[in-house]
């Protein structure tokens, strides 16, 4: 008789359940408790339970089944242990259909999980005594074979010459949710004859197929517990991991762990296609130039309530990023000056806290509205926290009211507003906004119009938005100025919301007429590092490379010309596992759809390298590699191994790209600092343009997006109006640093920038392309000429410097103080009476210029800081000369002294980054005396012009003069406007370094000089000058005293007599210097402890 299909259901899922069941012959029941037992005993969703019911054979006619065995009841119990704890997918059980013998509790406690149950599709009559269960053993163990998966599903019960036999049932369970699944997925009816059991495949049941490898097990097995069984097939599974792990890959290992995680971009815009494209055809970003801007430099004025206040902080820095000029004033100060001549200094004016602005005292509010009004200068405006909560305030003197201490969400913009220019209206920024003290504007006047709206939390504020209809609230809100004049954009929050950053850059170039307003313009690049080097299990696969095309193309859709840049070391090639190293060749297999740019043929870092035949060749290697494999060499690009070598500069590196790969842009994060990335920078070395390289978040260990520092939250916050979509936006061109493991495993790279630049369509009007380096390093620095002369800074401040800088070079060897000038106030005088002291030494005389190095300013600079560091040798030399001599390796204060350096336009910033903690030291004198002393300095070196005109033609002539003549005229004059040069120095050293030498008491008294100069440098031990020093009557100024009768004087060129100053010159020059020697005066006083030098006041009181 067949069971029917709701018998054999309840039947499957009790059996499965190994639940406590009661059947009959006519129907059959289910305990309650199945389920809860089928859900507790499902360790996962992707569980699958497999039980295995086999019958074994039975003999007619007697109260118990026939068995030998040899199997103790001791056994059993240790089975019964083994199985329960394994927790094994698979269970294995035994229904019997003996009505006086109940085998089914017998085998559920051998090998099931310790239940004792009857067989669901069997009836016993209660007469029948249970047969004792300790009195059979086991001689079939076939019932620990797996069954086969591919079977149908079926049961079968009958009776045939007075035998009862049941087949193999298994049944699996899945889940689906919390739902549960058991099907019977194989089966087979054993009918029984007299001698045996024989199979048919009729509609009564077919045999079962077991595979030949788990008859070899189950044979092993026989005699064997069933722990043992379970020990020795764990072996062969260690072993056989083991052996495919050493002998044949780790492909087998690493895709049983392999996940399919890879996240999908999840940006949706409701203005665009899922080609990136716009569904209406968005009109073009307006232009905010007109007239009014021509009388306007392009310069904020930002009022703070201190300099250290946060939103003030934030607004410099993102002023910074955009290279906007701006200056700072604290509020409630005197208003600065706000015009140069006929044009205003300030395109638009910030106020922090807006209201220093309603408050501001009547005369500076009326003074700043005037000169807004007669400059058409905008406001910008934030409303500042505070703890008291404002309900429908009015601000002061407008119409115009305000709700404070707010939590808001649901962010969107204005389509109409004139104001939005880079930024994109269309979109909602959905979420909570950061911060619970947003202000909001409320207006009865025409002239306001809102720029961005929000709706309140209602999350936040349940009770109020009960049956109400939330209107949106206005956060931004322009001013068109038809009111008093004054155009304005207000802002209810601070800068925290990534929105309000773009549109205070659109308001920037609104309110000032276009003269602010940044271009659109965007290209990005991708460089992906080290295509080749990566451990084994993170490299790229086939599979890899294929999504990497895949992306690129749909990339390209929305960036024209954008291809992955690859970079590659080819002595890593083929490093991988089996699939890994088809990655590699697939990847050259499609060399075609990438760009390449080599790195270094095993990865080494150049600045290593103290020979260059040695760096070239480890170059020349990498360069036979790519074209064995038909890559690309002619990029002129390339990217040295963790930047070594291209900033601090590593001279060897510039030579051999330029001799080896023809090298003509390469890029770094680490110029100046690779922290803020606000500040990188580009500049050209060795005729090599070095542009500044960013980061995207993604760096050699972020591989899995489970794994992501913060989460995938924090992953999407940047690329959601965060730190990589700002990135994009505030830099015109964008060059990104990746690494090969950000395109395998969970290929977050693909990600990243697929997302981005989706999010950059919807949200902003700019227009994204990409192009290969060479061209984007004209672009750059033809948008940014001032950045062409390198800054050479100290590699021993910056800790990630000194890891990738030459071990030959030591800092401990630059100068600890300079000299500057001006050229004829006695420097040479100084420089010797320094180096008479043992603990003070120069550097090397320089062959061309002798003592003086003139480093900073010239063509010398351009040689690069090893150049420079070569007149510093780190091993100090024996000072066998000076009074005080010393001994090898004593400490040294070095010195450089170059008389130029006091007047250079580029020295005190380059002196500053190199030597940012050095004292500073200048002479001054007279300023016409020392125009007079170079004019005849000239004529005494063979100078032509000089010889063949006057000083007062010289000081007189007039711009349209010969060139030779303008520059001898300026040599004459420029260095005297001291008050002039030393605000230049003052803007980059303290005054606590600087030290200002009278000339006058140099040549008169320089005992007393030198002795307050070495207090001032605080060199230990001092020198006492009173008994080295002499005056020479013959020379008139002091000279080394060699011994009692003898005087070392400086050579003839020095302290020569000239003919005096012609009268009319004198009189030109005092009246030339007036401003400035009153300028001159001001300052000391205001550096303090600085007396006036009496050569000062004469020339002020003859000059008057």
């Amino acid at each position: 008789m067949t069971i029917s299909a709701a018998a054999r259901t309840a039947t499957t899922k009790a059996t499965a359940a190994i639940g406590t069941t009661t059947t009959s012959a006519a129907a059959t029941t289910t305990t309650p408790t199945t389920a809860y037992n089928i859900a507790n005993r499902l360790p996962g969703k992707s569980a699958k339970y497999e039980k295995l019911i086999k019958q074994p054979q039975m003999q007619s006619g007697l109260g118990r089944t026939s068995v030998t065995g040899t199997q103790t009841d001791a056994d059993t119990d240790a089975d019964v242990d083994a199985a329960a704890g394994a927790a094994a997918a698979t269970v294995t059980a035994t229904a019997t259909v003996d009505a006086t013998a109940n085998c089914g509790n017998h085998f559920s406690k051998h090998f099931g999980n310790g239940n004792v149950y009857a067989p669901a599709a069997v009836s016993r009559s209660p007469a029948t005594p249970p047969t004792d269960l300790h009195t059979h053993h086991i001689t079939d163990r076939s019932m620990l074979l797996p069954p086969p998966t591919s079977t149908a599903a079926t049961m079968e019960q009958h009776t045939s010459n007075g035998f009862l036999a049941s087949g193999i049932v298994t049944y699996k369970a899945k889940t689906n949710g919390n739902n549960y699944d058991f099907n019977s997925t194989s089966s087979t009816s054993i009918g029984s004859s007299g001698n045996g059991c024989s199979g048919s495949n009729n509609g009564n049941g077919g045999a079962s197929n077991i595979s030949s490898f788990c008859n070899l097990i189950a044979r092993r097995c026989y005699g064997i517990n069933v722990r043992r069984c379970v020990y020795v097939l764990f072996a062969i599974t260690v072993v056989s991991i083991l052996y495919y792990t050493h002998y044949v890959g780790t492909d087998m290992v690493y895709g049983l762990i392999q996940r399919d995680t890879h996240p999908a971009p999840i940006i949706n815009c409701r203005m665009m296609n899922s080609a990136g494209k716009h569904i209406r055809d968005a009109s073009p970003a307006p232009d905010h130039r007109s007239e009014a801007r021509l009388r306007i430099d392009p310069k904020v004025l930002v009022f703070v309530e201190t300099t250290y206040s946060g939103l003030g902080r934030d607004i410099a820095e993102l002023l910074v990023y955009n290279r906007i000029k701006y200056k700072l004033e604290v509020a409630g100060k005197s208003l600065p000056v706000l015009t140069n001549l006929d044009k205003g200094r300030y395109g638009v004016i910030v106020f922090e806290n807006l209201d220093k602005y309603l408050n501001m005292d009547k005369w500076n509010r009326e003074l700043l509205d005037k000169y807004c009004r007669e400059y058409s200068v905008g406001i910008v405006g934030f409303v500042s926290p505070s703890e008291e909560t404002l309900v429908g305030a009015q601000l002061r003197d407008f119409p115009l009211f305000i709700h404070t201490n707010l939590r808001l969400r649901d962010a969107s913009l204005n389509p109409s507003s004139s104001v939005l220019r880079l930024t994109r209206a269309g979109e909602t920024a959905w979420g909570a906004l950061p911060g619970d003290d947003w202000a909001v504007f409320q207006h009865n006047h025409s002239t306001y119009e809102p720029v961005e709206w929000a709706q309140r939390n209602t999350q936040e504020y349940p009770a109020d938005s009960v049956g109400q209809v939330q209107l949106p609230l206005t956060t931004v809100l322009q001013d068109r100025g038809q009111l008093d004049g004054i155009q304005r954009v207000l802002f209810g929050s601070s800068l925290r919301f990534w929105l309000h950053r773009l549109v205070f850059l659109d308001a920037l170039s609104y309110l000032s007429h276009g003269q602010l307003s940044l271009s659109l313009e965007r290209m990005i690049l991708v460089d992906i590092d080290d295509i080749f080097v990566g451990e084994k299990g993170t490299r790229l696969r086939p599979d890899d490379v294929r999504a990497l095309i895949a992306t690129q193309r749909i990339i390209s859709g929305m960036v024209p010309g954008f291809r992955f840049n690859l970079g590659f070391s080819g002595k890593y090639y083929h490093h991988g596992t089996r699939e890994e190293n088809l990655g590699d060749d697939f990847l050259l297999q499609n060399v075609q759809e990438f760009n390449w740019f080599s790195h270094m043929w095993k990865h080494q870092q150049p600045h290593l390298y103290d020979n260059l035949t040695l760096l070239m060749g480890e170059m020349q290697l990498n360069y036979a590699f790519a074209k064995e494999h038909n890559i690309p060499t002619s990029s002129g690009y390339s990217i040295s191994p963790h930047h070594s070598g291209v900033y601090p500069a590593h001279e060897l590196l510039y030579h051999a790209w330029k001799r080896v790969w023809n090298v003509k842009v390469t890029s770094t994060e680490e110029y100046p600092h690779l922290r803020p990335a606000r500040l990188r920078r580009g500049f050209i070395h060795r005729n090599i343009m070095v542009l500044p390289r960013q980061t995207c978040g993604l760096f050699t260990h972020t591989m899995y997006i489970d794994r992501y520092p913060g989460g995938r939250d924090k992953l999407d916050e940047s690329i959601q109006g965060g730190e990589l979509f700002q990135t994009i936006v505030y830099n015109p061109i964008n060059i990104f640093m990746t690494h090969m493991s950000n395109y395998g495993s969970d290929r977050l790279a693909l990600y990243t920038f697929q997302s981005v630049i989706k999010f950059l369509q919807c949200w902003t009007n700019l227009k994204l392309a990409s192009a290969p380096p060479i061209q984007l390093a004209e672009m750059y620095f033809r948008l940014h000429p001032e950045e062409v002369d390198p800054v050479w800074g100290n590699p021993c401040d910056d800790a990630r410097h000194k890891k990738i800088w030459s071990k030959t070079k030591n800092c401990d060897s630059l100068p600890k103080f300079l000299v500057i000038g001006p050229q004829k106030t006695g420097t040479t005088a100084l420089y010797t009476f320094l180096s008479m002291h043992g603990s003070v030494a120069s550097n090397i005389p320089s062959p061309e210029t002798f003592e003086e190095v003139q480093f900073f300013n010239g063509n010398n600079y351009y040689r690069g800081l090893d150049w420079y560091m070569d007149f510093f040798p780190s091993e100090s030399l024996p000072n066998t000369s000076s009074p005080m001599p010393t001994s090898v390796g004593s400490p040294r204060f070095m010195f450089e002294k170059s008389a130029t350096y006091f007047d250079g336009e580029a020295v005190p910033k380059r002196a500053h980054a190199l030597l940012p903690h050095a004292k500073i030291v200048t002479i001054l004198i007279s300023p016409a005396k020392r125009a007079y002393s170079w004019y005849q300095h000239q004529r005494a070196h063979g100078d032509i012009i000089a010889n063949n005109y006057s000083f007062y033609q010289v000081i007189t002539a007039s711009d349209s003069a010969p060139r030779a003549l303008k520059d001898l005229r300026n040599r004459c004059l420029n260095p005297g406007k001291y008050a002039q040069h030393l605000e230049h120095w003052l803007a980059y050293y303290p005054a606590q370094q600087v030290h200002i030498i009278d000339g006058e008491q140099l040549r008169l008294n320089p005992i007393d000089v030198m002795n307050e100069l070495q207090r001032f440098i605080k060199i230990q031990p001092q020198l006492d000058y009173s008994n080295h020093l002499r005056y020479d009557v013959k020379k008139g100024f002091y000279c080394q005293a060699v011994s009692e009768k003898r005087n070392k004087c400086l050579g003839k060129s020095k302290g020569r007599q000239y003919p005096a100053m012609d009268e009319r010159s004198a009189k030109l020059l005092q009246r030339y210097y007036l401003n400035h020697n009153t300028a001159l005066v001001k300052l000391l006083k205001k550096l303090g402890s600085r007396p006036i030098p009496q050569w000062l006041k004469d020339d002020l009181s003859t000059g008057t």
